[in-house]
C-alpha cells in the first residue's frame, strides 16, 4: 500500500502543470493587455485580408507566441465559428501541444543556421495535409544568423498561397530591414499592472487560492508588464505560503520586496519635512534589511508619481499605474509641498542613489541622504511672498539654497524665480491685498493667493479661461480641448467652493458662470497666460532700465553689441 501511495504521489508531481502553462490564453479572447493587436488579426481573418508573413514584436511575457498559435488555430480549425477556434478538435488540441504537421514550429535560437532554413525552403512547396494552409511559426527569429536571413529572403518575399509565416522576437532591431519590410508588423506592449493584477485575480479564484488584493499586486508589479513572469511568481508564491492565505506582508518577505507602508512613511515624512518620522523609518529599515538600492528606486518612482500628480493638477491617474488606496494616499499627500518642492527631492534621491550605489557602506549613506532630504530647505514661488505683504519677515532659521538669487523687494521678478524657504505657504490674504487696475489683474492675484493656501485647488481652475466681469457675475471659459476640465467643472463640492473663495476675496454678490469656448482668445486668457504675460513685461521692463545704463550705453558704443540677455547679480 506503501509504494503504491508513493507511485500515486509521484504520478501527481508529475502531470503538475505550472500556472504560466495552464493558463496560456487558447483564444483571443483571453490574451490580456493587447486588444489592439488581437482586433486587427481577427479583422484580417474577417475581411480576407491575412498577409503571408507577420512579425510579432515585443517585451517577453506578453503573448506574441501564444497569439501565432492562437492565429493558427483560427485559420485551420474546422469548427470555428467567426474565426473563433473550438478548442477541442484534434488540429487545435494538437496545435496547443505543438504537434500538429501542419504548423511547424521552429526555435530561432538552436535553429539558426543557413541548414535549417534551406532545409524549410524545400518543404513550403509541399501542401499541408489538410485544410488551406500551412503554417512556419519562427520564435526568437533575431537569433538567426545573417546567411540564414538571407536564404529565407526569397521564400518570405514570394511564398506559396498556402503558406503563411509568422514570426516572433522580442529583439526586433536586430532583424535585417530586408526583413521587416516584408513582413506585417505587431508591436506587442507591457501590460498594465492593474491588467496583470486582475488577471492573477481570477487565477487564485479559479485554483482556491485566498489572495489579499494588495498581495497581488505586489506580485503583478515585479513581472514588470510580462505575464508570464508575473504567474511564474504567483506559482512560487503559493508554493512557499503551503496553502495558506497569500497577504501583502508574507508576498514581502518571500519575494524579498520593499514594505509598501515604510515606503508611504517615508514619502509623507520627507513631504512635511518630519526628521523625526525619518528616524523611525531608519530604525525600521535597519530591522527589516531591506536592499538600499531596491528602497530608493522604489522611492524614486514614488516621487515621479506625485509630480505627474501634481503637473496633472489632480488627473495625473491616466499615467499613473497604482492600486486605488495608493492612488489615494498620493492625492492627499499631494498638497503638503509644491511642484518645486518635489523636484528637489526627486533630484537629491536621484543623485543619492549613485552615492548609494558606489559606496561600500550603503545602509548609511541611505540614512544619511534620507536625513538631508528631511532637513532640505522648502521651495516657494518668490511672487507668493511678495503676495504677502511687506510686515510679513521670514522666520528664524530660513535658509536659501545655493544658486539661488536674493532680490530688493522692490525688484521685478519673474513668477518663475524660485526661493528656498523653510516655512509654509501663507494662509489667504484679505480682499485689500486683491486691489487690482484691470479685472484680468484681479483673476491673477486671486489664483495666485489661492495658490498660496491650496496649491491642488488653484491648479484645477488656473486653466479656466477668463472672459470679464458682467453685473457681479465672473464669466469663465472652458476650452474644448481640455475635456478634464469639463468634467471638474461639472462637480458639485468644486464649483461649492469656489464661490466660496469669490465670496471671500471678490465681495459680497459676486459669482460665477461657465461655458464652453472653443479656444483661448485675448478676451479669454487662462491665468497661466496672464501669468506669462506678465513675467514678459517685467522682463522688457528691466532689460529697457538696463539699456539706460552709462556703463551699458558706453560697453555697446565700444563693442558696436547690442544687450541680448542679462544675469542678476547675487547680493551680498
Amino acid at each position: 500500500m506503501e509504494c503504491l501511495a508513493t507511485i500515486l504521489s509521484l504520478r501527481d508531481f508529475l502531470s503538475y502543470e505550472v500556472i504560466a502553462r495552464k493558463w496560456r490564453p487558447q483564444s483571443f479572447d483571453e490574451i490580456v493587455g493587447q486588444s489592439h493587436i488581437t482586433q486587427t488579426l481577427t479583422n484580417s481573418l474577417r475581411n480576407n485580408r491575412l498577409p503571408h508573413a507577420i512579425l510579432l514584436t515585443g517585451p517577453r511575457g506578453t503573448g506574441k507566441t501564444s497569439s501565432a498559435r492562437i492565429l493558427a488555430k483560427s485559420i485551420r480549425c474546422e469548427n470555428s465559428v467567426n474565426f473563433v477556434p473550438c478548442n477541442k478538435c484534434s488540429s487545435c488540441l494538437e496545435i496547443a501541444q505543438g504537434h500538429n504537421i501542419n504548423v511547424i514550429e521552429i526555435d530561432g535560437a538552436s535553429n539558426n543556421g543557413v541548414d535549417a532554413i534551406r532545409e524549410l525552403r524545400e518543404t513550403v512547396g509541399y501542401r499541408p495535409s489538410s485544410g488551406k494552409y500551412k503554417i512556419y511559426i519562427i520564435d526568437e527569429v533575431h537569433m538567426l544568423s545573417t546567411s540564414a536571413f538571407n536564404a529565407l529572403l526569397k521564400t518570405l518575399e514570394e511564398p506559396p498561397e498556402h503558406v503563411v509565416f509568422m514570426m516572433a522576437t522580442t529583439d526586433a532591431h536586430k532583424i535585417p530591414q530586408t526583413i521587416l519590410s516584408r513582413c506585417q508588423r505587431f508591436d506587442f506592449r507591457k501590460i498594465p499592472t492593474r491588467q496583470i493584477s486582475e488577471h492573477l485575480e481570477k487565477i487564485c479564484l479559479s485554483l482556491q487560492v485566498q489572495a489579499d488584493l494588495k498581495a497581488l499586486w505586489l506580485i503583478a508589479r515585479q513581472g514588470d508588464g510580462s505575464m508570464r513572469d508575473a504567474q511564474s511568481l504567483l506559482d512560487q508564491v503559493i508554493s512557499f505560503s503551503g496553502g495558506d492565505a497569500l497577504s501583502a506582508t508574507k508576498v514581502t518577505d518571500i519575494l524579498g520586496l520593499t514594505d509598501r507602508e515604510v515606503l508611504n512613511e517615508t514619502l509623507d515624512g520627507l513631504a512635511h519635512r518630519n526628521p523625526g518620522k525619518i528616524l523611525n523609518v531608519i530604525a525600521k529599515l535597519g530591522q527589516t534589511g531591506v536592499e538600499p538600492k531596491l528602497f530608493c528606486e522604489d522611492l524614486l518612482e514614488l516621487l515621479r508619481h506625485l509630480i505627474l500628480l501634481k503637473a496633472a493638477g489632480g488627473q495625473g491617474n491616466v499615467f499613473i499605474d497604482l492600486p486605488d488606496s495608493e492612488l489615494a494616499f498620493l492625492a492627499e499627500l499631494s498638497p503638503a509641498a509644491s511642484e518645486e518642492d518635489f523636484h528637489l527631492l526627486f533630484d537629491m534621491l536621484l543623485k543619492g542613489i549613485q552615492d548609494v550605489i558606489r559606496s561600500t557602506s550603503s545602509q548609511i549613506v541611505l540614512e544619511v541622504v534620507l536625513l538631508r532630504m528631511a532637513a532640505a530647505p522648502r521651495i516657494i514661488d518668490l511672487e507668493e511672498l511678495r503676495l504677502q505683504g511687506p510686515q510679513e519677515k521670514q522666520p528664524a532659521g530660513a535658509r536659501v539654497g545655493a544658486g539661488d538669487s536674493l532680490k530688493p523687494s522692490n525688484a521685478l521678478a519673474p513668477i518663475e524665480t524660485r526661493r528656498p524657504v523653510v516655512s509654509e505657504a501663507a494662509s489667504p490674504r484679505p480682499k485689500k491685498y486683491l486691489e487690482a487696475s484691470t479685472p484680468q489683474e484681479k483673476w491673477l492675484l486671486f489664483v495666485n493667493t489661492i495658490r498660496a493656501s491650496d496649491g491642488f485647488f488653484a491648479a484645477k481652475i488656473e486653466n479656466l479661461l477668463f472672459q470679464g466681469v458682467d453685473n457681479k457675475i465672473i464669466h469663465l471659459g472652458i476650452p474644448t480641448k481640455l475635456a478634464f476640465l469639463r468634467e471638474q467643472m461639472a462637480d458639485h463640492d468644486l464649483r461649492k467652493r469656489l464661490q466660496g473663495f469669490i465670496d471671500s476675496y471678490w465681495g459680497e454678490g459676486y459669482s460665477f458662470k461657465d461655458s464652453v469656448v472653443v479656444k483661448e482668445t485675448s478676451n479669454a486668457e487662462s491665468a497661466i497666460t496672464l501669468n506669462q504675460k506678465k513675467n514678459q513685461v517685467a522682463e522688457e521692463q528691466i532689460h529697457a532700465q538696463i539699456e539706460k545704463l552709462p556703463q551699458i550705453q558706453a560697453a555697446k558704443q565700444i563693442f558696436k553689441g547690442i544687450i541680448k540677455t542679462h544675469k542678476e547679480k547675487e547680493l551680498s
